[in-house]
């Protein structure tokens, strides 16, 4: 049976969290589907921004790291990050890049195995490239090799030789999603260690790092966050490595008494020892901004977080947006890339095309449905990527997306020109 547009305004007028879209600033006309690369911004982030600058920095000074309680940002924030991702109050930092802080968390964890003989470090082929640069120079570095391979070879790839594996949680690309849980068991059996990515998981997907045991975590705070662009970033660590992992960027704001300006560094305790220079306030009270909205979906379902809530809202509008797209644009050449199976999916919708993904996409831009483009290589094809925030999105911003999609394919306007320039950023 076809899914009408007020089908859609019905399940629409039903949604609990409809309300959450008031949350934040979105142009007239536009759907957002791009919440996966950069959240919206929250309509509490621009005064918080100004009265840090305006009143905390213009008036307080320096006073304010006391008075405005800049000092404990990082720790107060990783609190709250801690909320959706299933660590304990006192496991989580806000600072730095996600590529600063998986640098940190792998130097450890590589740290650990340093004396066990084991010299892989293993990754999906498929990963973040990011990721793969960091780890690539990590192993490098400390004598270990970066073996990549494809996401259905494991758990068969952890041999007696890995000491750690390094794994996104949800594909950057494809949108398919790990077992957490039991994939970080088959590398504790094989007495390897767990690092996880969670830039595509954190307020998208449920998250469980202790319940899962894991070892470490890095995210990002800017994509389902609602950070700001280039918003800080976040690193966990499970409370068995807490006392004793490396940290390489032995910073002052890591040290344990910071303000006794000591020679020779000592560690704080746990986590802590993650923050390595001063914090940057303004962009750490962005992100603070857009922790609350994710958070303010915790009394719809009275989880911890609210991840329940919003990952049943994500799981409807991507079955509905993947079921219009096979039935309206049947014929047009695109297929679907990211899993059906919901435990299998993360919240956000891929489709390949063999011609034209880029300007169906620069198109659709156009007609102000913002998705975004990945490039294939000789394994994968080219990608149309569709992020679900359910924040922020409803079931009719799905249907207008695919009649959107339906009109750039069957006139073939993506051939115009236009679409078919390379921007710098894809």
């Amino acid at each position: 049976m076809t899914t009408t547009l007020e089908d859609c305004r019905a399940l629409d007028a039903q949604d609990p969290l409809r309300a959450l879209r008031d949350q934040f600033t979105l142009p007239d006309g536009v759907i957002y589907l791009d919440g996966n690369s950069l959240g919206v911004l929250p309509k509490a982030a621009p005064a918080r921004i100004a009265e840090v600058v305006a009143k905390e920095w213009g008036e307080g000074l320096i006073r304010s790291w006391n008075t405005a309680s800049w000092f404990d940002l990082p720790q107060r924030l990783g609190d709250k990050v801690a909320r959706l991702v299933g660590a304990a109050p006192g496991e989580v930092v806000c600072t730095d890049s996600t590529s600063v802080n998986l640098y940190k968390v792998l130097f450890a964890a590589l740290s650990q195995q340093k004396n066990s003989g084991r010299k892989l470090v293993v990754s999906e082929r498929s990963n973040f490239p990011t990721d793969l640069y960091i780890a690539e120079s990590l192993c490098r570095e400390r004598g270990f090799t970066l073996q990549l391979i494809e996401a259905d070879e494991l758990p068969g790839a952890l041999t007696d030789e890995v000491a750690v594996l390094m794994l996104t949680h949800v594909n950057y690309r494809t949108g398919a999603m790990h077992d957490m849980k039991a994939i970080t068991a088959a590398a504790h059996e094989a007495g390897a260690l767990a690092v996880w990515d969670l830039a595509h998981s954190a307020g998208a997907v449920p998250v469980a790092l202790n319940e899962a045991e894991a070892d470490y975590a890095i995210g990002c705070g800017y994509k389902y966050l609602n950070g700001g662009p280039g918003a800080p970033a976040f690193a966990w660590v499970h409370t068995r490595h807490a006392g004793r992992f490396e940290q390489p960027l032995s910073g002052w704001w890591g040290h344990a008494a910071p303000f006794e300006f000591t020679p020779h560094y000592r560690p704080a305790p746990g986590v802590a020892r993650y923050l390595c220079g001063t914090q940057p306030i303004v962009s750490l009270s962005a992100l603070e901004c857009g922790l609350d909205t994710v958070l303010a979906a915790e009394p719809f379902d009275g989880e911890r977080g609210g991840m329940g809530a919003l990952r049943a809202k994500s799981l409807a509008l991507t079955d509905l947006f993947i079921a219009l797209v096979e039935e309206r644009c049947a014929g047009h050449g695109l297929s679907l890339v990211t899993p059906r199976e919901h435990a299998r999916r993360g919240s956000q919708v891929c489709l390949s095309r063999d011609e034209g993904a880029y300007a169906i996409v620069q198109a659709l831009i156009a007609r102000n449905v913002i998705g975004d483009f990945r490039a294939g290589d000789a394994q994968m094809p080219d990608i149309l990527r569709f992020g679900f925030t359910p924040l922020y999105l409803g079931f009719e911003d799905v249907w207008n997306s695919v009649e959107q999609l339906v009109q750039v394919l069957e006139t073939g306007e993506w051939r115009r020109p236009e679409f078919n320039r390379k921007n710098a950023v894809t």
